[in-house]
């Protein structure tokens, strides 16, 4: 093939298995990274770069930089846009590790897109949070469906940062797309992330909560909460086939499954891994965790109206349009827990 591709963030958990798939396929990538003399962060890249010689090539940019991102687009048919970050702990400064650079980034890369003529289509990381504000939201609505035309009216800087900045850079790259012709948009809203890294990186808020489970923080007991999960590889595969066939101007839900917390418990074998004593058994009453709430980094107003309220997703779209067939989630679960302890990473 000979598309050329942009990834940005191109060393993060989601990001490296787009790369990756990437290679596979045939195409040219070329990747950004925020320090190219990182090798703890990078290592990876360049083992692949190595395997696959002149088809990968990373690039310093910086989200919140303008024009940073130019050198690594030039000659790029497709971008696809993995760079932003997240936080399940409630964020001290909304403001600077939240909405700038999701917002700003977002902006920065699409800027870029403007002055490359060769791009013809930007694929976006999004999220199902850009959808909902909180799960009551949706139940009190009538039903406790997500759906991919849905979009989060609700969140603001000061109760649900993380959502509010992921609708408003998503928001603010429809109004770019709208204004012209010549490139085309797709977003794509994964749920909650798990399943093997290719890094060693343990600062992807999913593997991090993924410890959690298999080295005891959660032993005592897990709140009634539901997770629309879904596979690494899968949302890394969505991206790519969005790229490269999905239709112009969509959104796709991409979820595998909705699972309460204690539910993933159950699937994490844990007679194979010797954590029969490390896996909750329960489910930790509501109004301890809303007391507690503050002592492990949660918001109070996130367990009022997002414990004890079930919901699900519409996946329909993504298994149609783009074909995906999702991993089933006890292999998820499981393929993760084993890269975890393959790399010594379950207990530290």
């Amino acid at each position: 093939m000979s598309e050329r591709v942009l990834v940005t963030g191109a060393s993060g958990y989601l990001a490296s298995w787009v790369v990756e798939y990437l290679l596979r396929e045939g195409l040219e990538v070329h990747g950004t990274v925020r320090n190219l003399h990182d090798r703890d962060k990078i290592e990876h890249l360049l083992e692949l770069a190595a395997e696959y010689p002149q088809k990968l090539k990373l690039f310093e940019a910086d989200l919140l930089v303008p024009k940073s991102f130019d050198p690594a687009m030039e000659g790029c048919s497709l971008v696809i846009h993995t760079a932003s970050p997240y936080l399940f702990e409630e964020a001290k400064f909304p403001e600077e590790q939240l909405l700038r650079p999701a917002l700003e980034g977002t902006q920065n890369v699409i800027d870029s897109v403007e002055r490359t003529p060769s791009v013809r289509r930007v694929v976006l990381t999004s999220s199902v949070v850009a959808l909902y504000d909180n799960a009551r939201e949706v139940n009190e609505a009538g039903a406790s469906l997500v759906k991919p035309d849905d979009i989060n009216r609700s969140s603001s800087l000061a109760s649900n940062p993380y959502a509010y900045a992921k609708t408003q850079a998503e928001q603010w790259a429809w109004q770019q797309q709208e204004k012209q012709q010549r490139w085309s948009l797709v977003t794509i809203h994964p749920g909650a992330i798990f399943g093997p890294s290719l890094s060693r990186r343990v600062d992807s808020t999913s593997i991090n909560m993924m410890r959690q489970f298999i080295n005891g923080s959660f032993r005592k007991g897990v709140p009634r909460l539901w997770l629309g999960l879904v596979d690494v590889r899968d949302v890394a595969e969505a991206h790519i086939k969005a790229a490269l066939d999905g239709e112009d101007q969509a959104r796709y839900i991409v979820v595998s499954e909705s699972l309460r917390l204690l539910d993933i418990a159950r699937l994490i074998d844990a007679e194979r891994f010797n954590i029969s004593d490390k896996l909750p058994t329960n489910e930790a009453p509501k109004w301890l965790l809303w007391f507690i709430a503050p002592l492990i980094g949660m918001r109070r107003s996130y367990i009022s109206n997002n414990v004890n309220f079930p919901l699900e997703f519409d996946d329909e779209t993504s298994r149609k349009k783009l074909k995906l067939e999702y991993f089933e989630p006890a292999k998820t679960l499981n393929d993760h827990v084993e890269q975890l302890f393959s790399d010594n990473l379950a207990n530290c």
